[in-house]
């Protein structure tokens, strides 16, 4: 029962931070990445709690899982090197 008991609490606290870059920024889709993205629940349980502490007249943003997993910040940095960099290899090596 405690386990329930944090995550109601998580749930509700991660939606309520949603909700305040919702009220700022107005995004029509926040996609969830690293490691919190794996637990499932969160595209459930998230939509209906930051829709009721958002201020959207119109429609809430979906909520939506990355399309490259939770290393995609890795992939990100990877592609910052020059196809020259990549090919002279790591520093030091």
């Amino acid at each position: 029962m405690a386990a329930i008991t944090v995550l109601e609490a998580f749930y509700d606290r991660f939606a309520h931070a949603i909700s305040e870059v919702v009220n700022i920024l107005d995004p029509d889709v926040i996609v969830l990445g690293g490691g919190v993205s794996n637990i499932e629940a969160l595209y459930t349980e998230l939509p209906p709690r930051v829709e009721h502490y958002a201020f959207t007249p119109e429609a809430p943003p979906r909520i939506v899982k990355n399309q490259h997993g939770d290393s995609s910040g890795v992939r990100g940095a990877a592609w910052l090197w020059s196809e020259e960099e990549a090919a002279a290899g790591a520093p030091g090596a």
